[in-house]
């Protein structure tokens, strides 16, 4: 068998290629990456809440996240909208806009952290490739369409409850190629 020179799979789970790319998209609007990184985070989260309601592994509340959190809204905290969803975000104590999580805004680190652990020594790769995909398009364009987007190149695992959680692998050639 001759060498190769391509890399192997890579082998992740969908909430961190969706936070990337929420994070991506959200730099792409004109967000600093401090501001996106919490953005992609819970543009993920939100995301993963609505399956797990709609798999019914967990409990269905009686009004929308956003909806809910817009109305808990500490002074001073706004809305985004990003990739279909409204994300509460307020200025941290070093004058930052950062999403919120449980009410206290997240951190940008913890989520730069996360994603390092996800993909490893892959991460710049796939970062550029996203960065590519994102560039292709017009700012409100793309967060108009960058869910479907995301949709095309996401990691394929079983539907259902025997879905949820598993990694499968991201193939980095489907981001390059998801307008096509």
């Amino acid at each position: 068998m001759p060498p190769t020179d391509s890399p192997p799979p890579l082998r992740v789970n969908r909430a961190p290629v969706l936070t990337l790319w929420a994070a991506v998209v959200a730099e792409r609007l004109g967000h600093p990456e401090e501001t996106a990184l919490t953005l992609g985070s819970a543009v993920a989260g939100t995301a993963a809440r609505a399956k797990a309601r709609r798999l019914g592994i967990a409990e269905d509340r009686s009004e929308d996240d956003g909806q809910r959190r817009r109305g808990d809204a500490a002074e001073g905290s706004r809305a985004v909208r990003l990739l279909g969803r409204e994300i509460l975000v307020s200025r941290s104590d070093g004058g930052v806009l950062l999403a919120a999580h449980e009410e206290r805004p997240q951190s940008p680190a913890s989520v730069r952290t996360y994603l390092a652990r996800a993909f490893g020594d892959r991460l710049g790769e796939v970062r550029s490739a996203m960065e590519a995909l994102a560039a292709s398009l017009p700012p409100d364009e793309l967060n108009r369409v960058g869910f479907r987007l995301y949709e095309r190149f996401r990691p394929e695992v079983p539907e259902g409850v025997e879905g949820w959680g598993k990694k499968a692998v991201l193939d980095i050639g489907r981001i390059r190629k998801a307008l096509e």
